[in-house]
């Protein structure tokens, strides 16, 4: 970088010029000239769009490759970014999405892989709709499932569907890094024609370099995850580093495998469903004066089944796009089990179920 724009990215990010612009900010008139250029603010341009999946009667997957403003400061492999978009002049819609490439530096290249789920409006936006040249809002890189910055001699990474777009991170990370060390790579689709990364996976299987590559599609007959086939997968493995990251199903075998062991790093790409055995009572949201009988589904379900609309990003606990503050009452991490009884709480309503009467400020 220049000496100019150096001097010239201080200059924009000083007092001064946020009071001469005030009270819309720097990056807004910046935004009018090209929508890159950013003091503060995230935005990213859309540079390719490649189809990873798509299977007749499914949604899509693909890979939106990004070239943030300079303002992006790179992620760590396993991190995800909130990325919001306009939506035919529609008011910004923002929803979290892992990275799937290696770690990242100041300004570099990511992608992001993601399916055009069917009720995502961001999601089926960036898949079906995105061209080169689109440009996105975005957060700076969030997230504590990562890889330490002294890698493992051993590490396992184990995911399903579309969770596996944080662990690739990783793997790619790896290879990168030149990892000298053995990575197991297991990792369960619906079927071959549903596996993302097919070929890049084929030709890691293929090559070695220490990469042991198990694609599993339990369509065809293939096993379950269970203490024994990860047993004979790798011996000893409730001592080995794992990063897992999946549909609820999935982490909650994964789970029970490890039995407590504190080698598991584990991210849910979708949270369980609550068990509902705790339904009684009623949820008032305070702030609407709507109140309707516990179902024992999330706060967030049930403030939607009760035509609320509260801020989220993620639906998985991962982004705290949706902590709403809870007056009284209890409520159930579906994540953990764990349970809290504090009054005027802030509580992520996506993964926070109420057992019994609660009040929370929605």
């Amino acid at each position: 970088m220049s000496i100019t724009a150096t001097v010239g990215g201080r200059v924009l990010r000083s007092r001064a010029v946020a009071a001469l612009t005030s009270p819309h900010g720097v990056d807004r008139y910046l935004e009018l000239v090209n929508p890159m250029w950013a003091a503060h603010e995230v935005r990213a341009r859309v540079v390719d769009v490649r189809r990873e999946v798509d299977v007749p009667g499914h949604p899509p997957v693909a890979t939106i490759t990004l070239q943030p403003t300079s303002t992006w400061r790179g992620h760590r492999a396993g991190q995800h970014v909130q990325l919001g978009v306009e939506i035919h002049g529609s008011r910004r819609t923002t929803r979290a999405f892992s990275i799937s490439s290696p770690d990242s530096r100041h300004g570099d290249r990511f992608t992001v892989t993601l399916r055009a789920n069917p009720e995502g409006r961001v999601s089926r936006f960036l898949v079906e709709e995105a061209r080169p040249g689109t440009v996105v809002h975005l957060s700076q890189a969030e997230g504590d499932f990562v890889l330490p910055d002294h890698v493992p001699e051993h590490v396992l990474l184990v995911s399903g569907g579309s969770g596996i777009t944080p662990v690739m991170s990783m793997l790619r990370s790896l290879q990168r890094r030149t990892h000298r060390g053995r990575v197991t790579f297991l990792h369960y689709a619906q079927s071959p024609e549903h596996q993302i990364f097919a070929e890049e996976l084929d030709e890691v299987r293929r090559s070695g370099h220490g990469i042991d590559v198990h694609l599993l599609h339990p369509e065809l007959g293939d096993p379950a995850l269970s203490p024994a086939y990860l047993e004979r997968l790798v011996p000893g493995y409730r001592a080995v580093p794992t990063w897992a990251c999946g549909p609820a199903p999935l982490m909650q075998a994964v789970r029970a495998a490890y039995d407590g062991s504190d080698a598991l790093h584990l991210e849910y790409f979708q949270p369980p469903r609550p068990a509902g055995d705790s339904a009684e009572g009623d949820v008032a949201f305070a702030r609407s004066g709507t109140e309707a009988p516990n179902t024992g589904a999330t706060l967030l379900e049930q403030a939607e089944a009760a035509g609320l609309t509260p801020e989220y990003g993620c639906r998985m606990g991962i982004c705290f796009s949706c902590v709403s503050r809870k007056r009284e009452g209890t409520v159930r991490n579906v994540l953990t089990g764990e349970t809290s009884s504090l009054p005027d709480e802030d509580v992520r309503i996506c993964v926070s179920a109420p057992e019994g009467d609660c009040v929370i400020e929605l």
